[in-house]
């Protein structure tokens, strides 16, 4: 894969379905600020005082990309996962000092398929948002069948609901049959499980969990008991049955001047809240409807500046359709499509999917064709892929044409082929005939739902699906508050700005599965023109930098640097690593693009340029770790006389000797380009790590260990800086989704808790580090969190990698990925070994690179071995070598 190809990828997310600014990008000419002359090009010369000659812009995409030789990268499959009905909570809060903050909570596995939980939110809203754990709530308040209120005539009555009735034996309800409450501390999944029982001591289900969880410790504390009765009962025996219960001991005379009432109204206070939440979305919708609306309306509350009138109007309308019209849209705008066969479409919480599609299509929502005047040439080639080959196969044997083939891929080909303004009606007509209505969701609302995603999300890799997750309880995501600083995107320009960059970027992508190398360059040099023509607002938070247009310009030329030395054309991509550090100027990618221009100016046969290029990287304070060390053994190698006669004062760079080891094994494959793999000492196949481990279990010092890479410390560095990572920390929490704060891999982030990471490192350091470390861990196990490997490494493990490593060591690393975090989240040694001496408290630690006979270090693991060397860790370098036979 290209360099930036997955980095690009991880921008771009799930793909779109259609481009709008599709024909607008691939029509626009060559940029006039490209047609320059060489010399105002290039800015550095030589040491002989000449300009660069060979420097050239892209120019003129035909003059190279004819001739450019196939990429060999396969084509990419895509997949859209369907979305499983989930559910998530948003309930406002506000901190002492006003700020709306966002604290999250793991939703608990249901004790039973139906229920509440809360979460709260980042902002506050008049419209609280609540989980239905059966998949059932609505958003509109004209279904809510009562309010909740405090009962004059019955004290502190309170309406809910049954859910879970599926776990009841009871089919027939009657309303106003008699109920209570029962706790059920037993169920496995809830601990907090309350349930509803009859008159006769038969279970009838479940109250709400979010209900459940704020009740039940009033009811195990205070001794209540709640008794009630049905207030209406629901066509389906499945669906949530409405109740009304109240505790007669709260309504006892003396009740409120209990000298423990003072503690108990605020917990009452949140049963009463979260019963309120619960009734402007009663369990009716499915849970993944549920979430839609969640996140339409979260988005269209704090980011309604970015939508237009008529884009708000549409929005804002999704909820007053019908529950079918609104099951049906999502259900579809999770699948691929484009288009769908009405007669194939078919989910069991959707009535009546053809009146579904017509609402939608009146509210512009979505698409549909049902007459052959409506099918053109484009709708034709999309909803032809809707045919199965029986199908093709009958329109095309009607027609009278022969198809070579018979997959049908072949026969596609083959209809297209007789296709013709004379046969157009003919075949639409064919096609319709066999396909019946066909509908889509419309370019408008597609484009529209991305948007809601993008600025909910505020990534392109979760989605609706991340709901799922959550439901199952796959993923629990940490605590933390969003405390509002700054709108990431100010104005509607900016946003579409950033929208358009996102086009280029896939169009760059898709371009390069197709080999369309003309395409490829028309992207690139879109994306360099318009970072020369922007900027970025030094007043942005540098944490944000990734949601504006020039930094997404910035992959998509990165990866066109890598395209264009891919096929040897380094004047290119040199003229395009100059553009990208002129405009660029604080940016940790500086050091990878430094070291690619001075390699790419080498290659071009300017040595003196790539010695200057290099030399100036030295001097520039955002090239750091394994670049910078790559440009000093750059300019020792460059800088010979009569180029510099003067020795640079690094030069014991190569003098630095890292301890190496060799050992043998028996080689079972050595051919270039392939992993090795060796026979280990039992016999069994195994990599070179694997070998290795072997070696230093026994005759290389009797040492544990384990093969981690980077993984041990990241996991390590998150476990022990964990409150800080999700410490209060304005602007750097702005989604519920997230693992780590979006300031981690900028400068702010060591700047901004300095005091906090410096006390921690301190206690670290002065030993108590495996202490801080198991504390954390069996506080935050299983929650998600960047870096930290929860499934790889044991408590045990890390326990003594802690121990043995020491504090001060593990102190000076933390430090090191607390300050650049971007810098050295990569690159550290392979294994991890350790021994305890005999009184079993204290050990030594040793960390190996593993290198196989052809490979060598790269600038990074140097790096990290020099460094960790200076930090008073134990390094070696281990070289396995086939066994001669």
């Amino acid at each position: 894969m290209l360099t930036g190809r997955e980095s690009l990828l991880r921008v771009i997310g799930k793909r779109r379905r259609s481009l709008p600014n599709r024909d607008l990008l691939l029509s626009i000419p060559t940029p006039d600020s490209l047609n320059l002359e060489v010399d105002d090009l290039i800015s550095v010369a030589g040491d002989d005082g000449r300009s660069s000659e060979n420097q050239a812009p892209l120019d003129d995409p035909s003059k190279f990309s004819d001739d450019l030789s196939p990429s060999t990268r396969k084509k990419r499959r895509l997949t859209q996962t369907t979305l499983l009905q989930s559910s998530f909570l948003s309930v406002p809060k506000r901190s002492e000092n006003g700020l709306a903050i966002c604290t999250q909570q793991q939703p608990i596995l249901d004790s039973e398929p139906s229920g509440f939980s809360l979460v709260q939110r980042s902002e506050p809203s008049d419209s609280i948002c609540c989980k239905v754990d059966d998949g059932s709530c609505s958003p509109r308040n004209e279904e809510i069948l009562e309010t909740v209120t405090l009962d004059e005539a019955n004290g502190d009555a309170i309406h809910t609901f049954i859910v879970g009735r599926k776990f009841s034996d009871v089919l027939n309800l009657e309303s106003g049959g008699n109920i209570c409450l029962l706790r059920h501390p037993e169920n496995i999944k809830d601990r907090n499980a309350i349930k509803v029982v009859s008159a006769d001591s038969e279970m009838l289900g479940y109250i709400p969990k979010d209900i459940s969880q704020c009740l039940s410790p009033l009811i195990d504390e205070y001794d209540l008991k709640f008794e009630g009765i049905i207030t209406s009962v629901p066509k389906n025996s499945s669906e949530a049955v409405p109740i009304k219960v109240l505790c007669h001991k709260m309504t006892s005379d003396g009740w409120k001047e209990c000298e423990f009432y003072e503690d108990f109204r605020p917990i009452w206070e949140k049963v009463l809240q979260a019963v309120e939440h619960q009734m402007q979305f009663p369990p009716k919708t499915t849970r993944y409807q549920f979430n839609f609306n969640v996140i339409l309306q979260e988005v269209l509350r704090s980011c309604s500046h970015l939508f237009t009138a008529d884009e708000r109007a549409l929005l804002e309308s999704f909820p007053s359709l019908s529950e079918d019209s609104q099951r049906l849209f999502v259900r579809l705008y999770t699948r691929k499509g484009p288009w769908f066969r009405l007669s194939n479409i078919s989910y069991h919480e959707v009535s009546d999917s053809f009146q579904a599609v017509k609402d939608l299509t009146v509210r512009g929502f979505m698409s549909s064709v049902k007459d052959a005047d409506e099918l053109d040439s484009q709708k034709m080639k999309e909803i032809i892929e809707l045919l199965n080959v029986t199908e093709l196969r009958d329109i095309l044997s009607m027609n009278k044409v022969f198809s070579r083939g018979s997959r049908k891929r072949d026969l596609i080909y083959s209809f297209c082929s007789c296709y013709n303004d004379e046969t157009r009606i003919n075949l639409a007509t064919m096609i319709l005939e066999k396909t019946g209505l066909c509908a889509k969701i419309s370019s408008t609302a597609d484009s529209l739902i991305w948007r809601i995603e993008r600025l909910f999300f505020l990534n392109g890799e979760q989605d609706l699906s991340s709901f799922v997750l959550l439901d199952l309880g796959i993923i629990k995501y940490p605590s933390y508050k969003c405390i509002g600083s700054e709108q990431i995107f100010s104005n509607r320009t900016k946003l579409l700005a950033y929208e358009e960059a996102i086009e280029v970027a896939q169009l760059m992508d898709e371009s390069l599965d197709i080999e369309d190398s003309r395409t490829v360059l028309k992207c690139i040099m879109i994306s360099e023109t318009r970072i020369f023509s922007s900027s970025l607002d030094s007043a942005h938070h540098a944490a944000f930098n990734c949601f504006t247009a020039p930094w997404v310009y910035s992959k998509v030329v990165l990866l066109g640097v890598s395209f264009l030395e891919n096929h040897k054309r380094y004047n290119q991509a040199a003229y395009l690593l100059r553009r990208l550090l002129s405009c660029f100027n604080c940016d940790r990618r500086r050091g990878y693009w430094t070291v690619r221009l001075s390699t790419d100016l080498e290659h071009m046969g300017r040595p003196n340029e790539s010695l200057t290029v290099a030399e100036q990287g030295l001097l520039d304070p955002w090239v750091r770790a394994g670049s910078r060390v790559a440009l000093q053994r750059r300019i020792l190698r460059l800088a010979k006389p009569p180029r510099r006669w003067k020795t640079p004062t690094f030069s014991s760079l190569d003098d630095k000797k890292i301890p190496e080891v060799t050992i043998q094994g028996r080689s079972l494959n050595c051919e270039v380009g392939m992993r090795n793999r060796f026979y280990g000492e039992d016999g069994e196949q195994c990599g070179v790590e694997q070998l290795a481990l072997q070696y230093y279990s026994g005759e290389g010092g009797g040492w544990q260990g384990i093969h981690t890479e980077s993984s041990i410390w990241l996991t390590i560095f998150g476990l022990i800086m964990w409150d800080i990572l999700f410490s209060d920390v304005p602007g750097v929490f702005q989604t519920r989704f997230q693992t780590a704060p979006f300031d981690l891999e900028t400068e702010s982030f060591y700047l901004t808790r300095k005091e906090m990471i410096e006390s921690q490192l301190e206690k670290v350091a002065n030993g108590m580090a495996e202490e801080i470390l198991i504390i954390s861990y069996e506080t935050h196990r299983g929650t998600a969190c960047r870096g930290v490997a929860w499934e790889r490494f044991t408590l045990e493990e890390l326990r003594a990698a802690v121990a043995c490593v020491g504090g001060v060591c593990v102190a000076s690393l933390c430090r090191h990925l607390a300050q650049d975090y971007r810098s050295w989240c990569s690159g550290m040694p392979d294994l991890l070994l350790w021994r305890f001496k005999e009184n079993g408290y204290e050990g030594e630690a040793k960390l190996v690179e593993v290198k196989s006979e052809k490979d060598r270090l790269s600038e990074q693991q140097r790096a990290w071995l020099l460094l960790l060397m200076d930090s008073g860790f134990n390094v070696e370098i281990c070289k396995v070598r086939p066994l001669l036979v």
